[in-house]
């Protein structure tokens, strides 16, 4: 009897140890179709173009997280992810890396916060939930040159709990080098970066605060797309099933060469109505302003979302892009005149339908 009992208590402490313990796999898939026009096809010429396209709503990505509860109220987390081009099956991380989106191990207490060691994305991609199309392919990320996408690895980052409705996190990315602010080791990140957000949340409304900064490898602020000194302000309203939304991104180049943009202000606003739990409609409007001569753009964004099921949604997003005379701001997140932006002082439309699945 006595063995019996015994070896009931270790069964039930290997099922207790075992419950403490968990790791998730998940993932997004989304595809679609896209039209684009104003492709650039030489340096005067442009044709429009249809493809099959991988993560215009939402990045496709797959990932797994794990949690080990160590007793007292602290856990033991990791987190793994890397971004997936659908359409080939790739990475959509540089090549060589296995995870190009996260890569971090850390602990957290309900009390004390969260603390996280290794590569995250940059804290700047904290304003995605202030932006009306929640960073989609064409969104805020567009007229910036995607700096609000950007990865950052050798991070430190402490998260707050919420108190009273606010939080904080900061961040802080050391360049692994000889040279403290810059980068002497090729091939990998910028310099080093530092970054802090403290947000407040309550029924009615939400707003956020975000600076950051990404050095480059010489330690300096030279590009207003790649790196530079960023400040954000993000409005959120709540109105039943209507939310509006606000805010203003600038960032600013110090040390960028004669003549090249040292300062871009981005402001937006839009509304998301929320039909039913099935549909939702969107509209924002973007406008951005580049100074010495680096134009200015207005992307108007029209979207809906039909969800088939809690993990499965059809989305349709259609926009225009207008830029001025030297501006040549593109739909996608790409810098000024590269990629697949128009020419300058061209415009740019397109529509994509997307399917995306989540597990």
């Amino acid at each position: 009897m006595k063995k019996t009992l015994l070896a009931a208590a270790l069964m039930s402490a290997g099922a207790c140890a075992y419950a403490q313990s968990s790791v998730t796999l998940y993932g997004r898939l989304d595809n679609g179709i896209e039209y684009m026009s104003g492709v650039p096809t030489g340096p005067t010429t442009a044709q429009s173009r249809l493809r099959v396209e991988s993560g215009d709503w939402g990045t496709s990505l797959f990932g797994m997280k794990g949690v080990e509860d160590i007793g007292g109220g602290t856990k033991v987390t990791f987190h793994l992810e890397d971004g997936l081009n659908t359409v080939n099956g790739a990475s959509a991380g540089p090549a060589g890396t296995a995870f190009s989106r996260y890569a971090d191990v850390g602990v957290t207490n309900d009390t004390y916060g969260t603390l996280l060691l290794g590569k995250e994305l940059w804290i700047s991609n904290m304003d995605w939930d202030f932006d009306p199309l929640g960073q989609s392919n064409w969104s805020s990320a567009s007229l910036v040159g995607g700096r609000n996408w950007v990865g950052s690895q050798n991070g430190i980052t402490y998260e707050t709990p919420t108190v009273g409705g606010f939080n904080a996190v900061g961040v802080y990315g050391l360049s692994n080098s000889t040279d403290f602010n810059g980068n002497t080791t090729p091939g990998t990140q910028n310099g080093r970066r530092a970054g802090f957000a403290a947000t407040y949340t309550s029924v009615l409304f939400q707003v956020r605060g975000i600076y950051d900064e990404i050095r480059d490898s010489t330690g300096g602020f030279t590009d207003v797309y790649a790196s530079s000194r960023e400040y954000f302000a993000g409005l959120n309203v709540f109105l039943g099933p209507v939310t509006l939304q606000a805010a203003y991104q600038g960032s600013h180049a110090p040390q960028a060469a004669a003549g090249a943009p040292s300062t871009t202000n981005l402001e937006w606003g839009g509304a998301t109505y929320r039909i039913n739990p099935e549909v939702a409609l969107i509209a924002a409007v973007y406008h951005v302003n580049a100074n010495n001569g680096g134009g200015s753009a207005t992307m108007y964004t029209l979207s809906g979302t039909y969800s088939l099921s809690k993990r499965t949604l059809i989305a349709l997003e259609a926009a225009t892009l207008h830029n001025s005379k030297n501006g040549a701001f593109g739909l996608n997140a790409n810098e000024p005149g590269t990629g697949d932006a128009p020419l300058a002082g061209h415009g740019q439309s397109g529509v994509f339908v997307d399917l995306q699945h989540e597990f």
